[in-house]
């Protein structure tokens, strides 16, 4: 079996050594648009972060048989094209659930904690030439009797909200599908959400209900200090939007993903002046060091269901 490995960067440092198992194995750190057909012409399984695998690609491997898709997302793979070919396409679930609930508050501490403000001022001297032993000219408030809103109760959305309420916050949500319910959580609807949380995380897939989703109507609805995090996709938040209303009123925002992946070098979020209120992770929620492990080992048991 052949097994084509097209974008490896995006694995960082982790061992791929265990697709060794299945044969020959070419290894890519990063694949073009125009590098993937050649490259994979003679194989039999293809793994793909983020590579597109169209209809041109498949009519052009007379052996595919899998698209292994190392990641949760299929929108890089044409699945109708796959399902006219006779290609299975598989993903990767839950691999990454308990690092993107780390990065949630590891975000949302970093800017109600203005911890690049205080950093700067003891690396700087400042807090060396102070007059007193304390700095509270940038006041932090607690999670506690806070209220938290979640968009997107699914797995991580729910892990978010049970770590939210052992810091004591008053935890409620909105469903983009309008088919998750529970009684462990209040639910509202989105503008009652927007209105009366001092706290929002997004943890919602990218679809017809999620796309521009909060634009700047939407974000208007904020309280003041109110803090918002996107850790679901990019484009559910209009990010010019952000970069407008983050420079007009008391708001902060944390987003690790974006519409456009890498960032555009002349992105409107690069402008803004009030960038202690803004704090952008590069897609970076899902890759801690057990993520990629766990991502890359449930990737070979996919490609291990062939020999069975």
């Amino acid at each position: 079996m052949k097994v084509v490995v097209l974008d490896a960067l995006t694995f960082g440092e982790t061992d791929l050594s265990g697709f060794d198992v299945f044969g020959e194995v070419d290894v890519y750190q990063t694949t073009s648009a125009n590098q993937t057909l050649e490259r994979i012409t003679d194989a039999d399984v293809i793994v793909t972060n983020k590579v597109v695998i169209d209809e041109e690609h498949m009519s052009g491997c007379k052996n595919l048989k899998l698209i292994s898709i190392a990641a949760t997302g299929m929108n890089n793979v044409d699945l109708e094209a796959a399902k006219k070919h006779g290609i299975e396409v598989k993903n990767v679930a839950g691999y990454s659930t308990d690092s993107v609930i780390q990065h949630t508050f590891s975000m949302l501490f970093y800017l109600i904690g203005h911890s690049k403000y205080y950093d700067d001022v003891v690396k700087s001297g400042d807090y060396s030439r102070s007059a007193i032993f304390t700095d509270v000219s940038q006041p932090f408030f607690e999670v506690k009797g806070k209220k938290w809103g979640i968009i997107g109760l699914g797995t991580i959305g729910r892990g978010v909200a049970t770590i939210a309420r052992a810091f004591g916050a008053e935890v409620c949500y909105y469903s983009t599908s309008g088919k998750n319910a529970t009684t462990d959580f209040t639910q509202l609807e989105l503008e009652d959400l927007l209105k009366t949380c001092e706290i929002i995380s997004i943890h919602a897939p990218l679809n017809e209900q999620t796309q521009n989703l909060l634009d700047y109507n939407q974000l208007q609805m904020l309280q003041d200090n109110a803090v918002v995090l996107n850790l679901g996709r990019g484009g559910i938040i209009n990010e010019e939007a952000v970069a407008k209303i983050i420079d007009e009123r008391e708001l902060s925002f944390g987003l690790d993903v974006l519409t456009k992946e890498p960032m555009l070098e002349n992105h409107p979020l690069l402008a803004v002046k009030n960038k202690e209120r803004l704090y952008v992770s590069p897609h970076i929620a899902w890759t801690s060091i057990e993520a990629r492990d766990s991502l890359i080992a449930l990737t070979i048991q996919n490609i291990q269901t062939l020999q069975k």
